[in-house]
């Protein structure tokens, strides 16, 4: 997708974020990633991965954190919603890394068509996760579509994680808890083993709202509960990690 300097200013129905060293294009009516997308990228590790893909990309704010904390990787970064990826493509130019990541404009269920199987080495996902049929459907589409199951569903996500994975790959996302057991049941199914897992708090003593995976492909069966994370202390105050988190400290 080549585009001109004057697609790199900002539109009268965007804003223009800020979040660490990257700046962002988000909608102002439209999509806008959510603290679930600095708490997936926070819990992806710090190794030698070098190709990568996400399947789901949004804005591109996860690919484009991973790729300033990990010089050395490559990134595919998949959204299937033309709106989203053409804001995506110019976050990725406008942060400096077109080098580095490539966005597909492309429905993650016509992968098998594009990429051989066992191409990667990590895949990732901020996947929506009500089923169509739950909660309250946003008047806005492209906030429909990322919240819900209207595009793509928790088996197709996994199925094709599984696919494009190589034997020990790992695929990282960010759910809610009360899907786990479903998760679970099919991450195994795939061949991707369950390793590492972190609930996510609002705050002590409130029940968990979200829930960090890593799974491996082909991996033996064990299972690490991390300690929980608090998003907040107190009513508004963020706890010392969160502001880690979003760069505060």
């Amino acid at each position: 997708m080549k585009m001109n300097e004057s697609e790199l200013r900002q539109r009268p129905d965007e804003t223009l974020d800020s979040i660490r060293d990257v700046r962002l294009f988000q909608a102002k009516r439209g999509y806008r990633f959510s603290v679930d997308a600095l708490l997936l990228e926070d819990f992806i590790p710090s190794a030698k991965f070098r190709r990568a893909i996400e399947l789901g990309t949004g804005s591109g704010i996860i690919s484009i954190l991973l790729s300033k904390r990990l010089r050395d990787i490559k990134i595919t970064a998949v959204e299937i919603q033309p709106s989203l990826a053409e804001r995506a493509e110019r976050n990725v130019r406008l942060n400096g890394l077109d080098d580095r990541i490539e966005i597909l404009n492309r429905d993650i269920k016509e992968l098998k068509g594009i990429f051989p199987p066992n191409r990667f080495d990590l895949a990732f996902s901020n996947p929506p996760f009500r089923k169509v049929k739950t909660g309250l459907l946003s008047i806005d589409d492209e906030r429909k579509i990322a919240r819900h199951e209207i595009k793509m569903g928790l088996y197709e996500l996994i199925d094709i994680a599984s696919y494009l994975l190589k034997n020990g790959g790992r695929f990282f996302l960010i759910y809610h808890p009360f899907r786990l057991a479903e998760l679970i049941s099919i991450l195994r199914e795939r061949r991707l083993e369950p390793k590492r897992m972190r609930f996510i708090h609002s705050r002590e003593g409130e029940e968990a709202k979200m829930v960090v995976i890593e799974a491996s492909k082909g991996a033996g069966i064990w299972l690490r509960i991390e300690p929980p994370l608090y998003i907040y202390k107190g009513d508004k105050e963020y706890t010392d990690e969160m502001k880690r988190i979003y760069g505060h400290l």
